[in-house]
C-alpha cells in the first residue's frame, strides 16, 4: 500500500511540472521576445520619423533627432540645414541593432531643388540610438557637413 500512495504522490508532482512547463512554453510563444520588442518599438520610429520627412515636417521631425537631446544644436540650425525633400523613403530591414545602436535600410528618392538635382534613388543605412529607452535618429557626419549628421 505504501508504494501506490508514493507513486500516486509522485504523478501529481509529474503532472504539476508538466503543467507548468507546458504553461511556459505558451507564454512564451504568446508574448514576444523582448528582442522582437526592440524591433518592433525601432520600426515604428523609423517609419514615423520617415512619413514626417515625406511631409517635410521639419519641426516635428526635431524630437525624433539625438541632436535635439545633446545641447550641441539648436532647433534653428537643426530647420536652416534644410534644403533635401524625400519623396518616397522605404525601410528595406533592420541591418543590425545590437545594444543600444541600430542600423536601418532604406530605400529613399529625393531632390534638392537648390542645385536642381531631382528625383534621385539612393540606398541608405540610416543609424539610430535608443536613449533613455527610447529610439533618436542619430545619423553619421557627412563629408559635406562634418559637424551636423546627414
Amino acid at each position: 500500500m505504501q508504494m501506490n500512495h508514493f507513486s500516486a504522490h509522485r504523478r501529481r508532482i509529474l503532472a504539476a511540472l508538466a503543467f507548468s512547463a507546458a504553461a511556459g512554453l505558451l507564454s512564451a510563444c504568446a508574448t514576444p521576445s523582448s528582442g522582437d520588442a526592440d524591433r518592433a518599438a525601432l520600426l515604428a520610429r523609423v517609419n514615423e520619423y520617415w512619413q514626417l520627412a515625406l511631409k517635410n515636417e521639419r519641426v516635428k521631425m526635431w524630437p525624433f533627432e539625438a541632436a535635439s537631446l545633446d545641447g550641441q544644436m539648436t532647433i534653428e540650425t537643426y530647420l536652416k540645414r534644410g534644403g533635401i525633400t524625400y519623396e518616397s523613403a522605404e525601410v528595406s530591414g533592420i541591418h543590425s541593432l545590437e545594444g543600444d545602436t541600430a542600423e536601418v535600410d532604406l530605400q529613399v528618392r529625393y531632390s534638392i531643388p537648390l542645385i536642381r538635382l531631382k528625383n534621385q534613388d539612393s540606398a541608405v543605412r540610416d543609424v539610430w540610438r535608443r536613449i533613455d529607452g527610447i529610439w533618436y535618429h542619430a545619423p553619421r557626419p557627412s563629408a559635406a557637413f562634418p559637424d551636423h549628421g546627414t
